[in-house]
C-alpha cells in the first residue's frame, strides 16, 4: 500500500456516517486499515453500514444520535478511546441542508436547525475530540463546510451562514492548537451528487447547477471522497488551517 494512503491502524471517527460522504470514506478508510467509529442520526441506515463493514472483517463500531447534543459529541470520543485507546482522526461531515427560500422568508425554525447541527455539531465535535487529542499527542480533524462558506449562495442563506462558521472554527481552531500537533482544515464542496443534493432537487434543477461550473457537471461524491483521503493522509502534516474549495473550478472564475 502507497504510504501516503496507508492509515493502518489508526482510529478514525466520522459522523453522517449513514450515507453519502460519510460512507464512502468510511469503506474507504476501512479499506486502507483504519479503525472506525461511526455516528449518525438514522439509527437503522447506521447499523446496515455498521454490519456491512463488520461481515468484511473491518474493526467498526456506531453509535446513533444526534450531533447537535454534546453529550452525544462527547459519548463518540469516548468510545473511540474506550474500545481502541485513542483517536486519531476525526470527521465532522454530519449536516443538514434547508429548502430553497429567499431569505427574507427564512423563518427562526429554519435558522435554530441550521446552527444546531451545522455549527454546534462540529463544534461540539471539535470540543471532545481536540480534548482527548491534547492527552495523546496529536491528531486530525476535518471538518466538511461547503462552497457555501466560502461566498454567497443565494436561496440558502442559513445554510452559507452556517458553514460560514464551520469556516471559522476550523481557521481559529488550526490556529490555537498547531503547536500541540493537532491539523484541522476543512473540505468546501460543490454541490455533489450525494443525498443531500438529490433530496432537495430534480434533474431539471441539477443540470441548471451543473452549468454554473466550467466542467459542466457535478461531483461524483468518489471525488469528494479522494479529496479527503489526501488531506487526512499521515504522511501530509503539514497541512493546517485550510478550507478547500472542491468545486471544478467554480471559485476560480
Amino acid at each position: 500500500m502507497d504510504s501516503m494512503l496507508n492509515f493502518q491502524d489508526k482510529v478514525a471517527l466520522i459522523t453522517g456516517a449513514s450515507q453519502g460522504l460519510g460512507k464512502l470514506l468510511a469503506i474507504e478508510l476501512a479499506k486502507r486499515g483504519a479503525k472506525l467509529v461511526l455516528g449518525d442520526i438514522k439509527s437503522e441506515a447506521l447499523a446496515d453500514v455498521t454490519e456491512t463493514l463488520k461481515a468484511d472483517g473491518y474493526p467498526v463500531i456506531s453509535l446513533a444520535g444526534d450531533v447537535s447534543s454534546s453529550e452525544y459529541c462527547q459519548s463518540l470520543t469516548s468510545a473511540a478511546v474506550e474500545n481502541y485507546g485513542r483517536l486519531d482522526i476525526s470527521v465532522n461531515n454530519a449536516g443538514v441542508a434547508p429548502a430553497f427560500s429567499p431569505l427574507h422568508l427564512t423563518d427562526e425554525a429554519t435558522m435554530d436547525k441550521q446552527f444546531a447541527v451545522n455549527v454546534k455539531g462540529v463544534q461540539f465535535g471539535m470540543k471532545s475530540q481536540i480534548e482527548q487529542m491534547l492527552t495523546q499527542g496529536g491528531g486530525v480533524i476535518l471538518n466538511v463546510s461547503s462552497m457555501a462558506g466560502l461566498g454567497g449562495a443565494p436561496t440558502i442563506s442559513s445554510y452559507a451562514a452556517a458553514k460560514h462558521a464551520v469556516v471559522g472554527l476550523t481557521k481559529s481552531g488550526a490556529l490555537e492548537y498547531a503547536a500541540a500537533n493537532i491539523r484541522i482544515n476543512a473540505i468546501c464542496p460543490f454541490f455533489t451528487l450525494t443525498n443531500m443534493v438529490t433530496d432537495v432537487s430534480d434533474d431539471e434543477g441539477r443540470k441548471t447547477l451543473a452549468r454554473r461550473t466550467p466542467m459542466k457537471r457535478l461531483a461524483d461524491p468518489k471525488e469528494i471522497v479522494a479529496a479527503m483521503l489526501l488531506i487526512l493522509s499521515p504522511a501530509n502534516t503539514y497541512m493546517n488551517g485550510q478550507c478547500i474549495a472542491i468545486d471544478g473550478g467554480v471559485s476560480a472564475g
